[in-house]
């Protein structure tokens, strides 16, 4: 009984936009600096026995956060309204689809362009 009250109060609670966009964000941030620690830095440290790709992982990962916060930002400034809006659902789901894209293909694009930099060079 107590499970089934749980359960039908969180389906009629309200969505906050803004605070599943923090979320989205936050994990997204997450991914990506693992993905850019097990892809690239196996790139790096093949080719370097320095310090330079612990580096080169702190410039990445400090590089792509205003590009995560930005999609933060957009959402943020929404009124306590708007933020449990069921309209804002398809604009969330477009920015939660591109969080997850960049979180997800960013870190392989560039162990490529690392590659095709080593090749030229």
């Amino acid at each position: 009984m107590n499970k089934a009250l749980h359960s039908q109060a969180a389906k009629s609670a309200p969505v906050d936009w803004r605070k599943k966009m923090s979320n989205n964000v936050a994990y997204g941030l997450l991914i990506y600096t693992a993905l850019q620690i097990f892809v690239t830095m196996h790139e790096l440290q093949e080719r370097s026995a320095s310090i330079l790709p612990v580096f080169v992982l702190v410039v990445l990962v400090a590089a792509i956060i205003p590009m995560f916060r930005h999609f933060e930002r957009r959402w943020e400034h929404l009124t306590d309204d708007q933020a449990h809006d069921p309209a804002y659902a398809a604009a969330f789901k477009r920015d939660q689809i591109k969080v997850w894209v960049l979180a997800g293909v960013l870190p392989f694009l560039i162990t490529g362009g690392f590659k095709v930099l080593s090749a030229l060079f």
